[in-house]
This record gives C-alpha cells, sequence and structure tokens, in this order.
C-alpha cells in the first residue's frame, strides 16, 4: 500500500508544478487552489510512505515520478519540445525509478 500512495504522491507532485506554472506567481485563483492541494496531498502521501519505505528512495521515487511526468505534461502541453536524448533521459530515469522498486 506504500508503495501505491508514493506513486499517487509522484503524480500529484507533478499536478502542484504544472498548477504553480499556471498560476502566474499566484495570480490566479483556480491554479493556486490547485497548486495548494496537490501539494498538500502529495507531501502528505510523501510522508506516510517514509513511515514503511526508506527516506531515500521514497524520495527518488517521489521527485522521479514527478520530474517525468511534470516534463511530459510539459511536451504535450508545448512549453517543451521533444529531444531524443530527453526521452531517452526520461527512460533511464523512469528505469531507475523501477529498479529502486526491484531492490526494496
Amino acid at each position: 500500500m506504500a508503495w501505491i500512495v508514493l506513486i499517487v504522491s509522484g503524480m500529484l507532485e507533478a499536478v502542484w508544478a504544472a498548477a504553480l506554472s499556471a498560476s502566474h506567481g499566484f495570480r490566479r485563483l483556480r491554479p493556486t487552489l490547485l497548486f495548494f492541494i496537490a501539494l498538500a496531498l502529495s507531501m502528505l502521501g510523501l510522508a506516510w510512505s517514509m513511515t514503511s519505505l526508506p527516506t531515500g528512495t521514497c524520495y527518488a521515487v517521489w521527485v522521479g515520478i514527478g520530474a517525468t511526468l511534470t516534463v511530459l505534461w510539459g511536451i504535450v502541453t508545448g512549453q517543451e519540445r521533444f529531444a531524443l536524448a530527453r526521452a531517452l533521459l526520461l527512460v533511464l530515469l523512469v528505469g531507475s525509478v523501477i529498479g529502486l522498486k526491484v531492490v526494496s
């Protein structure tokens, strides 16, 4: 169960990162509210996961999932451009996250 909560928390990290960008410096209400809600839920899930999984593993998985999904969201929305090297590095990052799960 801790792994599921951790994965969802990593996904919420991408949500709050995208909402933070969309808030335009907290000047837009809806993205700002989404940012704070997703941030709180993401942190709560990360904290809860750390009660039964190693801290370093939790943090690496949380950041890896969040960073990967944030970059993918940027590519899908056209805020970032696709590049083969970037795609290969994201595959390496996801593979590293899976590897941490396998060895934990």
